[in-house]
């Protein structure tokens, strides 16, 4: 046996032939292959009859846009009847409060002309509850000075006329022209001018166009200068309704059987014969 026998060889394997002859089995097969086809493709060819329909979405998404359409143009509608709904709600809402309006101006009207009623009718009362009580008043002082005062007053009367206001001048001039000017003003109680004035408040600013300066009130008034009798007057002289110290009513005679005062709120300051309600007393200051 060679000693060298043992030595492996450090050449590599040959692999190549391998290689080649699978490539060629593969190629060989390949072209069996083709040769089978060839001589068999003529004589088994047939013309195809059957048409393959290929499955169709054109249906489904016909169908998905026509329900699209369809709930846009509900909801449009729905839409639409809503802002109907808010527009005749709105529209409801506006003549309820025009309706609450005009029923709440229809009662204050109808308050006002009310509350105008009963203060006429106040006043009204009160007017004819003053004159009776001035009437009483009369009766127990006519009463109280005898029948001597009564019997001798007709004749007093007829010899003694009331002055005329075409003879006024001086101070009583500017205070008689003053009442006169205010004849129409309202009646307020405790007012003192200038369009607005009770009895007394209207007589106290008369008397200072003259420079004289009276008490306020028609109690202090009806004792503020010497008492004169009713058949003896002279345009300037103070009215008074009541008992002197306690008179409840004051006012200017101005000549010719008249009288201007302020009497209350039902008729104002007004110029009224002496007839109308005839005063108690009066006192010249003048």
């Amino acid at each position: 046996m060679s000693h060298t026998a043992h030595i492996p060889s450090h050449r590599k394997p040959r692999q190549r032939a391998s290689k080649s002859a699978l490539r060629a089995g593969v190629a060989g097969g390949f072209l069996s292959t083709i040769a089978v086809a060839g001589a068999a493709g003529p004589a088994q060819a047939e013309p195809v009859t059957q048409t393959i329909e290929m499955p169709t979405i054109a249906s489904g998404f016909s169908a998905a846009a026509a329900a699209s359409a369809q709930a846009t143009q509900q909801l449009a509608l729905d839409m639409e009847k809503q802002a109907d709904q808010d527009a005749a709600a709105e529209k409801a809402a506006k003549a309820a409060k025009k309706a609450h309006a005009e029923a709440v101006r229809k009662d204050e009207a109808e308050k006002k002309a009310e509350a105008a009623a009963k203060a006429r009718a106040e006043a009204e009362a009160k007017e004819r509850a003053e004159r009776a009580s001035r009437t009483a008043e009369r009766t127990t002082l006519s009463a109280s000075t005898g029948g001597s005062g009564s019997s001798s007053s007709g004749s007093s009367a007829s010899a003694s006329a009331p002055s005329s206001s075409l003879n006024v001048s001086g101070s009583a001039a500017s205070i008689v022209a003053f009442a006169k000017a205010q004849v129409g003003d309202a009646y307020v109680s405790g007012g003192t001018g200038p369009n607005a004035w009770d009895c007394s408040g209207l007589v106290q600013a008369a008397y200072r166009t003259a420079g004289i300066d009276l008490p306020r009130v028609s109690q202090a008034q009806s004792t503020y200068g010497t008492q004169v009798s009713l058949d003896n007057l002279q345009p300037g002289d103070i009215l008074y309704w009541g008992g002197a110290g306690s008179a409840y009513h004051v006012a200017i005679y101005v000549g010719d059987g008249q009288f201007v005062g302020a009497q209350n709120s039902g008729t104002g300051t007004v110029q009224r014969s002496m007839d109308y309600d005839r005063p108690t007393g009066a006192v010249r200051v003048l």
